[in-house]
């Protein structure tokens, strides 16, 4: 009986500590962010020892610095200020239908909103994010639709020598249907993973709201980890706990690509799939649009459906196996084998824009067609989940 009363104590104290923490005077709890009626989001912070609060992220303007691969664009940043509580306050401009992603930096010390349990890890970087509805972002969130599965399934790579995992969504009415279904490969980039485009991507959300709209073909996605030297993200597999890396080892000189057969035989083993060329479609973010880019023309009669978002198409002073030889020649038989549809996005302001630009003008040289979008914007998750959305009601009709 004491033991009980005493964990009965210890579960009301732990109860009352954790909303204190979340609670402002009289047990009020700070509100962050609040999306108000005209659709301006205001952040708030307790912080009545800070010197100096910021809040940034992609709703705001953004900023040029200079990184490893060269000038890129970076979150915006905007003063907060602080009332006689302590509290420390923003309110930005009406902001349009979007996820937006968002931090607060301390004194200095970047860390994400206590009053917003929603994050997302973009390599070793933890965010929160919120949504504005009515607009395109309704496609990232849970709608009332039938909704399809998502499971972690672990394959053998022969290859690779090991047990690999990827995350595979299967349609609405899957489980309880004969059909056989069309498969698009989805590809992350360079520091993602297998969880990349479920998590940040919102790709099954997308896919379940597009296929209840009917707007796009029920479909099989299968989201691969592209880093040969990982069985799993970084936390899921053999490696545990490590610190996810921007560049790992092996991750673009050919042996991804060599060895991608291994997934598609797994897929087309294991689940009903239509396993011809015209049911099958890769994509792929950046370096994941350079593997979609290689493995569709190193396999040229596996693919009718290609997309490049983004896509990492630099030189590489490792790209030198067998998989890089003949680029021209590969890509010529790709195109006579015939394709149905070959999509590039980028955005205006991209690193990588002029990269895709070289590339464009050798398709237009070839005669190979391809489709193309440009956005506002430049190396950022906004744009891949537009170009998701915007590719996939074009598979498979």
């Amino acid at each position: 009986m004491k033991r009980r009363f005493f964990l009965l104590v210890l579960f009301i104290a732990i109860g009352i500590s954790s909303f204190a923490q979340q609670a402002l005077f009289g047990g009020q709890p700070i509100v962050s962010p609040e999306i108000n009626d005209d659709n301006s989001v205001t952040f708030r912070l307790l912080a009545p020892n800070a010197e100096s609060v910021i809040v940034t992220g992609d709703f705001l303007p953004t900023e040029m610095v200079q990184s490893p691969m060269g000038e890129m664009e970076a979150p915006g940043k905007a003063e907060m200020t602080k009332d006689e509580k302590g509290v420390w306050s923003y309110t930005s401009e009406p902001l349009e239908s979007e996820l937006y992603d968002y931090s607060f930096v301390i004194d200095g010390f970047t860390t994400t909103d206590p009053s917003n349990p929603y994050v997302i890890r973009d390599i070793a970087s933890i965010t929160n994010y919120f949504i504005i509805e009515g607009g395109k972002a309704d496609l990232y969130m849970v709608q009332d639709v039938p909704h399809g599965s998502v499971t972690r399934r672990w394959y053998d790579s022969p290859g690779l020598d090991m047990d690999r995992c990827a995350v595979i969504y299967t349609p609405p009415g899957y489980e309880n249907s004969d059909k056989k279904y069309p498969v698009l490969y989805l590809l992350h980039g360079a520091g993602g993973d297998e969880e990349a485009w479920f998590a940040h991507g919102k790709a099954t959300r997308i896919l379940d709201n597009l296929i209840a709209q009917g707007k796009a073909e029920p479909m099989i996605v299968v989201m691969p980890n592209g880093n040969v030297i990982q069985d799993a993200a970084p936390g899921e597999g053999r490696d545990g706990f490590v610190t996810p890396a921007f560049m790992i080892p092996n991750t673009m000189d050919g042996i991804f690509e060599a060895n991608f057969m291994d997934i598609l035989k797994f897929v087309e083993s294991n689940y009903r799939v239509k396993a011809d060329k015209a049911d099958r479609a890769i994509a792929g973010l950046s370096m994941g649009g350079f593997h979609s880019f290689h493995i569709s023309r190193y396999y040229p009669n596996t693919f009718d459906y290609v997309g490049l978002f983004s896509a990492a198409l630099l030189p590489r002073e490792d790209a030198s196996g067998k998989v890089y030889s003949d680029i021209d020649g590969t890509l010529k038989t790709q195109m006579d084998n015939g394709y149905k549809l070959y999509w590039m996005g980028i955005g205006k302001t991209d690193f990588l824009y002029d990269a895709n630009k070289e590339i464009r003008a050798k398709f237009d040289d070839m005669g190979m067609k391809y489709t193309y979008m440009e956005t506002d914007g430049g190396h950022i998750w906004r744009n891949w989940r537009i170009y998701l959305s915007d590719f996939v009601p074009l598979l498979f009709k």
